[in-house]
């Protein structure tokens, strides 16, 4: 039946799925004790960043953490605006840098608040003037003091301001191969909401991550595995010893042919297991239900 259908007749439509692409080309992800502790210290940032631009912008603003991922950095730039300000932070000796990206229109809006400004209409997307760089380059060095602050341990390296980008295809923060790690946030500021994001370089966080969290060795992994594989249910028959037959015999098959079996009759069943012999069993019965009897058993070979 189609919608269409459904909706003709008074069916209620079944609620519409989310569901997430999984690209195979990108098999790397974050593991889930990894990705937890960092949505904490990015929500904990989101807070510090919020409370930081009420002080400076003079108006209300909320930063939400809305997900963290681990992306390539040429899939990160390629999913930002074209025109957007991009704040290029070193790290210690790498290479590669941090990006922190919002709308150039928002921290347009941001400095009018903070010149005594009141809420307009929407501004253009360009770039900063020397003042209005200037103020931005304050309240993103205060952002970064929150994020080595709400980072704590799993930032080792020192991190500062290093300059602004305006095209996200010309900003070569890191080789296009690299892995960042992409924090997603809602602002909102005054009554203007927008989309921001911040990218570390992987390499600056997972080590820390790794140490932070325990590690299971293998000897635990193994335990674990068997432990585990004894609940499993697995099913058992009780079988004869199988015959072998060519094709057109079982073609040929009708209803009152016999097939000679060579088991004999006193020789108890095989008890079977995926295709492999565990024991045998003598066939009885309990109560009113059949049952068997293990007689003997066989040791597998690993």
């Amino acid at each position: 039946m189609t919608v269409q259908e459904q909706q003709s007749i008074g069916v209620p439509a079944a609620p519409e799925r989310s569901v997430e692409v999984y690209d195979f080309r990108r098999p790397t992800t974050l593991a889930r004790e990894h990705s937890r502790v960092l949505e904490l210290a990015f929500e904990t940032f989101a807070r510090q960043w919020g409370t930081q631009l009420t002080a400076k912008v003079r108006v209300m603003s909320q930063v939400t953490c809305e997900h963290v991922l681990m992306r390539s950095y040429d899939e990160y730039a390629s999913s930002l605006p074209s025109s957007t300000a991009m704040v290029l932070c070193p790290i210690g000796s790498l290479a590669a840098k941090a990006v922190i990206q919002f709308p150039t229109a928002a921290a347009l809006s941001w400095v009018s608040h903070m010149l005594g400004g009141s809420e307009g209409p929407p501004l253009p997307e360009r770039t900063f003037t020397q003042i209005e760089l200037a103020l931005v380059r304050r309240l993103m060095e205060d952002a970064l003091e929150d994020l080595r602050y709400s980072l704590g341990t799993l930032l080792v390296l020192p991190i500062s301001f290093g300059g602004i980008q305006y095209n996200s295809q010309f900003a070569q923060a890191a080789a296009t191969s690299d892995l960042v790690i992409v924090a997603t946030f809602s602002m909102r500021v005054g009554e203007t909401t927008s989309t921001a994001t911040l990218a570390m370089p992987a390499e600056t966080l997972l080590p820390q991550l790794g140490e932070s969290i325990p590690v299971i060795t293998a000897e635990e992994q193994q335990a674990k595995l068997h432990a585990q594989l004894a609940w499993v249910p697995v099913d058992l028959s009780l079988q004869l010893s199988p015959i072998r037959v060519l094709p057109s015999v079982i073609l040929g098959l009708a209803v009152g042919d016999l097939l000679p079996v060579p088991h004999s009759r006193h020789r108890p069943l095989d008890l079977v297991v995926d295709g492999h012999t565990l024991a045998r069993a003598a066939v009885g019965s309990n109560g009113s239900r059949l049952a068997c009897i293990v007689t003997d058993t066989e040791e597998l070979s690993p």
